[in-house]
């Protein structure tokens, strides 16, 4: 069984790298990590999959980047992948929202949530406290 998490390179995407690490470790599997188009070639990809490795403890986890079509939206590739049985959880990082905002969620982690065919966990990133 695999877990799926979804990259993108904003503070959602990031802050739920930890989450996705530690549900693999939890769950005793490997770890697929798909990026949202160019983000993988980004430097900062990587230091952001070791640091969130870390901060989950879960060094011994393996994981591997899937291989991206450019045909696709990130959602689409995400949808796709939730239909595959080996899958087991999808895990997407989604925005903190007002409680107006919540009536709209994200288009992206909407058609998600509502056509994966496997569990989703949304994930928003962690509360920074005020200085």
């Amino acid at each position: 069984m695999t877990v799926v998490m979804s990259y993108v390179a904003t503070i959602e995407g990031r802050g739920a790298l930890p989450f996705g690490f530690r549900e693999a470790r939890m769950r005793d599997t490997d770890l697929v990590i798909v990026a949202d188009g160019e983000s993988a070639s980004d430097p900062e990809f990587l230091v952001d999959l070791e640091t969130a490795r870390k901060t989950a403890d879960a060094c011994d986890v393996k994981y591997r980047v899937a291989e991206t079509d450019s045909a696709l939206s990130h959602a689409d590739q995400l949808i796709d992948a939730s239909y595959d049985d080996s899958i087991e959880l999808l895990v997407v990082g989604m925005k903190r929202r007002s409680p107006v905002g919540k009536l709209l969620t994200g288009s992206f982690v909407q058609r998600v949530l509502l056509d994966a065919q496997c569990p989703v966990a949304a994930v928003k990133p962690p509360v920074r406290a005020a200085v």
